[in-house]
């Protein structure tokens, strides 16, 4: 059962996410909370696997408790989906950089939002189609020289399934362009966060764009 903590200051957004999510046999809310406090409390006496937050809640908004979650190492295996009627860039930049594993607006389709919870359980990072750009121009004005270098500890396959990761491809998508199969394009992702001791895909994203693997501006 993959374990989902709803954080939220709308009583009624939370029924009925709770409703959506508990009607599915592999999803489970097990927490809810209406601060980022109050969140916190819940999860670390309660074990989750995803946090569907909010941005603005009283006693601490949404990216102030993805910061906290990131930090806390008794909290590793925790991952944040921001999901707000909010689809502003700042928003977008500061939940990614402070940690959030996905980033939803609120008139995403029901579909949609549990596939993203079974996507980041399983360690996928997303954001709404109309967010992922913007993203990532947005932390393109502000990246380093590039620095090749820093990926001297890959080999030249995990560099070629981190460019792919970078331009937003699945695991799947990774496999059928490098005729591997889904399994070892998972494996090398993994490998890949821990040679570059990455927090999760959407680090690895900023990471292929910081090196230069992949080219800010698109087609």
């Amino acid at each position: 059962m993959i374990r989902v903590a709803l954080a939220d200051d709308q009583l009624l957004v939370r029924a009925g996410f709770r409703a959506l999510l508990d009607s599915e046999d592999d999803i489970e809310v097990v927490a809810e909370a209406s601060g980022g406090e109050e969140l916190l409390a819940r999860i670390r006496e309660t074990p989750v696997d995803v946090v569907l937050m909010d941005i603005r809640m009283p006693q601490g908004d949404g990216l102030w408790a993805t910061e906290q979650i990131a930090a806390d190492p008794a909290l590793a295996a925790v991952h944040v989906v921001i999901v707000t009627t909010f689809e502003l860039d700042e928003y977008v930049a500061r939940a990614v950089r402070a940690g959030a594993a996905g980033f939803l607006v609120k008139d995403t389709e029901p579909a949609d939002l549990v596939r993203a919870v079974r996507a980041v359980a399983e360690g996928e990072a997303l954001l709404s189609p109309g967010v992922t750009r913007r993203l990532l121009d947005r932390l393109a004005v502000g990246l380093r020289e590039p620095d090749a270098g820093a990926l001297e500890v890959l080999t030249e396959r995990e560099r070629e399934v981190l460019r792919l990761v970078g331009l937003g491809r699945t695991n799947d998508e990774i496999a059928a362009e490098l005729f591997l199969s889904p399994l070892t394009a998972k494996t090398h992702v993994s490998r890949i966060l821990s040679k570059l001791q990455a927090r999760d895909r959407v680090h690895l994203v900023v990471i292929a764009y910081e090196t230069g693997l992949v080219a800010p501006g698109w087609q």
